[in-house]
C-alpha cells in the first residue's frame, strides 16, 4: 500500500471535527451526516420503551403482528376487490371436440401487492388434458345409420364389403381430436436394449427380438405405471441403425418427420404389386406420411420396371428399403413394420396398416373419425370374416400349409395350458377370437404401443400366423386395464381398402394363352349338315364342380363392383 493511502484510512479513527477543519482547509464543503439522530426519532424511541416498560415483549410482539395482520385483511378485503372483479379469479375451462381439460391456471398465482410486497401461492401443476371422445350432434345421418340386409342372391356368398357412414373429409379432419387418448395404469413405456444379447429364454425369440424368458414375458403382462419390455430392435439404441432391419440414414430422418397421422404398408419377396392410394383428399397428401417398406429383391424389381427412382417415391408412397433383414421368412419379416411401427415413426400420433396386397381407396383422416374418435377407441382391427375361434384358425392354417403343423399344435397346446378356450358367446362384446389382421388402426400411446410389442413377442416366439396368438394377448390385457379396443366387421374393411391378387397369381391370370390353330379340312371332306349341340346340364344333372366364378381381375376402381365377386385368394 502507499503512504498515501495508509493515511487517509488511520484518519478515519480520529475526531470528526479535525476531518472537518480539514476538508474545510481543502476547499470542500460539508454535508450534515444523516446518521445524526433527530429531536423526533428520539421523542419515538421514548414512546416505543414506554411501551415496553408497561408491557412485556411477547404481549408487545402479538399486538404488532395483530395490527399487521388486521391491515393485511382490510387491505385485501376493500382494495383488491375491485381488480378481482375486472380480471376474475375464476380458471377458464377448455372443452374442444369433447376433449378433457383443467383449465389454463398457472402453477403460481400471485395475490395481492401490499406496499410493495407480492404474495404467491404456489399450486401444483394441472394433470395432463386427454381425449374423452364425442357424440355427433342430435339428427345426424350416422347415428341412425343401419347394415342393410344382406344380397338375396345366395350364389354369390363370399366376403363382400357394406356401407359405412363416413364423415366428410373437412369435417373429420375438424374432428380430430387435439389432445391424446388416456392410457390406463401404463404411462411410461421403455424398451430393452441388450448390448450382448442373453440367451437365456426356454425357447423361440431371435436375436432381432431378444430371447426373453418365461417370467419375463408373464411379468410383461403385469400392467405399471412404468414398464420396460422387449419390443424388437433390442441391439441398437435406435431402430433402423445396426439393428437389424437397418434403413438407410435418410430414410430414418424422413420417418422422424412424421408428426401426426402415418399410412404404412410393406412388400418383401417381391410377393405384391405397389397399390396406389386413390380418393387422397389435397389435405391428405400434404400432412400424412405414406411409408413404404421394401427389401432389397423389391426394390431391385422396382428400379429394373422403372417405377422408382432416385426420389425414392412411387406416387404418394415413400419406399423404404429394409437391409440386414433379421428373418428369411418375408411373411416373418412383415411382422415388423406391421406391429413395431411406434418404433420407427417415434413422433407418429396415428397409422393405418395396410398388407401389401390392398389397395387405400378411403381418405385416412375419415377412417380414423369413424373407427378411432367416434368410438373412442385406441386400437382397432377387423373380425375374420369367416372364422371366429382360435381352434378352427389353427386347424385352417395347417389345411393350407401356412406353416408346420408340428409347430401350430405346440402353440395351441402352450395357450391351452395357460387357460385358452374356444370362443362362446360369454366373450361378448368381443365378436371374435380371430382378427383379419391385415389392416390395422390404431392411435400411438403407451397401451397400444404395449399391446402390439407383446403381439410381436409372441410371433418372434412361436409361429409367424399372428392370428393364432391375437386372442392371447388381447384377453390377457383386457383382464388388466380398461383398454379401449374396437373389433370391427370384416365387409366394413372392405370398404375402404380394395383386395387384390398376390403378384404371383396375377402372372397366371395376365400370362397369353397359346391356342393351336390348325388348318380348315378340305370343302370335300366337310358334312353336309353339322349336328345341333343337345341343351346343357341344367341343376342336378350338372356334373360336380363344373360350377364356374367370376374373380376380380386387378386393377378394378369400383368398390361397388367388388360386393358381386367372390375373393378366392387372400
Amino acid at each position: 500500500m502507499s503512504g498515501g493511502s495508509l493515511g487517509i484510512r488511520s484518519g478515519s479513527y480520529g475526531s470528526l471535527e479535525k476531518q472537518q477543519q480539514q476538508l474545510q482547509n481543502n476547499g470542500v464543503s460539508l454535508i450534515q451526516s444523516a446518521r445524526k439522530p433527530t429531536k423526533t426519532l428520539k421523542e419515538k424511541d421514548r414512546f416505543f420503551l414506554w411501551i415496553f416498560k408497561f408491557a412485556g415483549r411477547k404481549k408487545v410482539g402479538m399486538l404488532c403482528l395483530f395490527t399487521i395482520s388486521a391491515a393485511v385483511f382490510i387491505w385485501v378485503l376493500y382494495v383488491g376487490k375491485d381488480e378481482d372483479s375486472q380480471e376474475g379469479n375464476s380458471v377458464h375451462n377448455i372443452s374442444v371436440n369433447g376433449n378433457m381439460s383443467i383449465g389454463v391456471s398457472p402453477s403460481l398465482i400471485a395475490g395481492a401487492n401490499i406496499k410493495g410486497f407480492t404474495t404467491i401461492s404456489v399450486l401444483p401443476p394441472p394433470p395432463p388434458s386427454y381425449f374423452l371422445g364425442y357424440t355427433l350432434p342430435s339428427g345426424h345421418p350416422c347415428n341412425t345409420f343401419t347394415l342393410p340386409p344382406p344380397p338375396a342372391d345366395k350364389k354369390r356368398t363370399g366376403p363382400r364389403p357394406c356401407p359405412v357412414c363416413y364423415l366428410p373429409v373437412d369435417e373429420a379432419i375438424a374432428l380430430m381430436p387435439k389432445f391424446p387418448s388416456p392410457s390406463p395404469v401404463l404411462k411410461n413405456l421403455a424398451f430393452i436394449y441388450e448390448e450382448t444379447l442373453s440367451r437365456d429364454g426356454e425357447f423361440g425369440g431371435s436375436d432381432f427380438g431378444g430371447y426373453p424368458t418365461l417370467r419375463q414375458r408373464n411379468e410383461s403382462f403385469d400392467i405399471r405405471e412404468s414398464m420396460s419390455v422387449h419390443c424388437g430392435f433390442v441391439r441398437g439404441t435406435k431402430p433402423g441403425r445396426n439393428t437389424g432391419f437397418d434403413m438407410d440414414e435418410d430414410d430414418l430422418l424422413e420417418m422422424e418427420q412424421c408428426h401426426g397421422v402415418v399410412v404404412a404398408s410393406a412388400i418383401f419377396g417381391n410377393f405384391d404389386e405397389i397399390n396406389e392410394p386413390t380418393n387422397i383428399s389435397d389435405y391428405s397428401k400434404e400432412t400424412v406420411c405414406f411409408l413404404m417398406f421394401v427389401d432389397e429383391e423389391t426394390e431391385k424389381y422396382l428400379r429394373i420396371s422403372g417405377r422408382l427412382g432416385t426420389r425414392k417415391k412411387i406416387g404418394l408412397w415413400r419406399i423404404i428399403v429394409a437391409h440386414n433383414l433379421p428373418y428369411t421368412d418375408p411373411r416373418r419379416t412383415g411382422k415388423i413394420p406391421k406391429l413395431l411401427l411406434h418404433r420407427m415413426v417415434p413422433n407418429a400420433h396415428y397409422s393405418i396398416w395396410l398388407d401389401g396386397k390392398l389397395e387405400l381407396v378411403v381418405d385416412p383422416y375419415q377412417i380414423l373419425e369413424r373407427f378411432l374418435w367416434r368410438k373412442n377407441a385406441t386400437f382397432a382391427i377387423s373380425k375374420h370374416y369367416r372364422r371366429f375361434d382360435v381352434f378352427v384358425e389353427a386347424e385352417a392354417n395347417k389345411a393350407a400349409g401356412k406353416y408346420e403343423n408340428a409347430s401350430i399344435d405346440f402353440q395351441i397346446e402352450f395357450y391351452k395350458n395357460e387357460g385358452l378356450t374356444p370362443y362362446t358367446e360369454a366373450k361378448l362384446p368381443l365378436i371374435s377370437d380371430v382378427p383379419e389382421g391385415c389392416v390395422i388402426v390404431r392411435e400411438h400411446v403407451p397401451i397400444s404401443d404395449l399391446f402390439t410389442c407383446l403381439w410381436f413377442n409372441e410371433v418372434d416366439r412361436f409361429t409367424s400366423r399372428d392370428q393364432i396368438s391375437f386372442s392371447t394377448v388381447r384377453d390377457k390385457l383386457l383382464s388388466r386395464v380398461d383398454f379401449h379396443f374396437l373389433m370391427f366387421l370384416d365387409c366394413e374393411r372392405r370398404n375402404f381398402v380394395v383386395q387384390k391378387y398376390h403378384r404371383d397369381i396375377l402372372e397366371r391370370l395376365v400370362a397369353p394363352v397359346a391356342i393351336a390353330l390348325s388348318p380348315p379340312p378340305p370343302l370335300e371332306t366337310l358334312p353336309e349338315k353339322v349336328a345341333r349341340r343337345g341343351p346343357g346340364r341344367r341343376g342336378r344333372d350338372r356334373r360336380p364342380g363344373s360350377r364356374r366364378h367370376r374373380k376380380v381381375v386387378a386393377g378394378g376402381r369400383d368398390i361397388n363392383m367388388e360386393a358381386n365377386y367372390t375373393v378366392l385368394f387372400v
